[in-house]
Order: C-alpha cells, then structure tokens, then sequence
C-alpha cells in the first residue's frame, strides 16, 4: 500500500515536472518567435527606407526629415540620370567626403561627373562607381563597406544638385586621394602617374 502511494506521488511529480517544462519550453518558442518577428520587422522598415530612397519617394538626410526628391535633384540637371544612379552619386560623395565643407563634397561630385564625360572611363555613374582596375576598387569606399553604411546629409544633397547643374570647381580633376589614410604604394602612383592640381580638405586633386 505505501508502495502503492509513493509510486502514485512520484508519477504526480513526474507529470508536474513534465508539465512545467513545456511550459517553460512553450514560453521559450514565444519569445523567440517574438523576437524573430521584431527583427523581420525591423529588416522590413529598413528595406522600405532604402526602396524608398532608390525611388526617390522620400530622400532623407541622417537626421530623419525629408530633404528633397529625385525629381527635384533632376530638374535643373545637365545629366540625364536614373534615379539608381542619383542614388549612387549621393551615397558615394557621403562616404568619400562626408567630413569635408560642401566645398569639399562638390569636388567629390565634380570627379565623378568628370569621369561621366571622359571616354577613357565608363559610361554610368554606377559603374564608374563599381568600377575595378585588377581587382581593386576605385574607391576605397566600395571596398571597406562605408558607401553601403553611407546616410546622405542635406548638405551632400545640396552639393550633388549644384554639381548636376554644371557648377565645376576641380579643374578637371579625374582623380583624388586622401594621403593621410592612403597606402603608400598607391600614393606612390598617384604622385608618378598624375598630375597634382591642388589640395581641399583632406583630399588632393589630380589629373593625367
């Protein structure tokens, strides 16, 4: 009879201890779901953002408010742009001069329309942007992942539009460099291979 009755508790206990475990188990499973939902979420609203900025629905500075269009970038423009290649020019002048003057962004901008209008260098702006000389990007920040983290600032905004409006104050630049952060052997090719037209910020300005 004692027998009896312990091996009864025992199997309450059992199946209580069973019982507690699910639940646990159960409540586990619920906040990993709600945590995968809040991430996909979160991955859906930054994707939006990023469609969104392509379409040139709603372009927005790092501060969050809306800046200006790609209809508006275009209208006064002596390039005749898709709207992924505004998307391109924007990002990379942010990651290539986002600490210079608008000056400085200008110049940046300036390059790159130079190179749009040389025949020595591709015929978009995305791949002049992509572009790569034996494996090796153009610009650094292809490379080292800043132009993907790049959040376009009003005063890049306002740069990129004076330069898509024919404002020009490189000289005809094709190249520049930051020597500061450069490698040597690569500095050592643009000071061989280039000819130095000036220095604006960080950056040197070159042309062949």
């Amino acid at each position: 009879m004692y027998k009896k009755a312990l091996s009864g508790l025992l199997t309450i206990n059992l199946l209580f201890l069973l019982g507690v475990l699910s639940l646990c188990r159960m409540e586990d499973i619920k906040q990993k779901m709600q945590q995968t939902v809040r991430q996909t979420q979160a991955e859906e609203r930054l994707l939006a953002d990023r469609e969104s900025m392509v379409m040139g629905i709603a372009s927005r500075t790092s501060s969050g408010q809306r800046v200006v269009d790609c209809n508006e970038l275009q209208r006064n423009s002596k390039y005749q742009l898709t709207e992924k290649e505004l998307e391109v020019l924007l990002r990379i002048v942010e990651a290539e001069a986002g600490c210079e003057d608008e000056e400085g962004k200008l110049l940046v901008a300036n390059v790159i329309l130079n190179r749009l209008n040389s025949p020595k260098f591709p015929d978009s702006i995305t791949e002049i942007v992509f572009q790569r000389e034996n494996g090796v990007a153009q610009f650094s920040p292809v490379y080292d992942g800043s132009y993907a983290c790049a959040e376009v600032s009003e005063e890049t905004v306002k740069a990129v539009g004076r330069a898509l409006k024919g404002e020009d104050i490189s000289d005809g630049a094709m190249y520049f460099a930051a020597r500061k952060y450069a490698e040597d052997d690569r500095m050592r090719w643009f000071d061989e291979k280039l000819t130095l037209l000036f220095r604006y910020g960080g950056h040197e300005f070159f042309k062949e």
